[in-house]
């Protein structure tokens, strides 16, 4: 049975996870993180078979959020984050942090580099700088959205 493609849904959450939903892409990107760069950095750090992270990788070029970069002086290339492969900073961390209230021991602390603390978990805020439960927000048509700020 062929599995129903979401990449051109109306929902983004929908096409996100249509382009980067599978485990390995989300560990690959993962790892390009951490600093993996070469094809065998990425099989050796994740165990993957050779033939899931070619295709994985080739995917996440094609959507443009890896580049291959050329090594200097090697007929090689590296794999490197692009901004759109940047912006999946936040996604990540934010699954992460659910993974750590979800319980369960974790072998590194997020913190930030300048003062080394630990990083304060992602919140959504109002405008007015209130932080927001997911009771407080709600999805509207961004249509109706459009006409009751230009009524404002």
């Amino acid at each position: 049975m062929k599995r129903k493609s979401f990449e051109n849904a109306e929902c983004p959450l929908a096409r996100s996870l249509e382009a980067i939903g599978d485990t390995w892409s989300v560990l690959i990107v993962r790892q390009a993180f951490a600093g993996d760069r070469r094809f065998g950095e990425f099989e050796k750090s994740l165990g993957v078979a050779k033939n899931i992270l070619t295709v994985r990788l080739r995917k996440l070029v094609a959507l443009g959020i890896l580049e291959q970069v050329p090594v200097e002086g090697s007929a090689h290339h590296e794999y490197a984050l692009t901004e759109k492969g940047r912006g999946l900073n936040l996604v990540l961390m934010a699954i992460r942090q659910w993974g750590e209230g979800c319980g369960g021991d974790t072998p590194y602390v997020l913190v930030d580099k300048r003062d080394r603390k630990p990083v304060k978990p992602l919140a959504f805020h109002a405008h007015d700088g209130r932080e927001l439960a997911a009771e407080d927000m709600e999805l509207v048509p961004a249509e109706e959205f459009s006409r009751a700020a230009r009524r404002k």
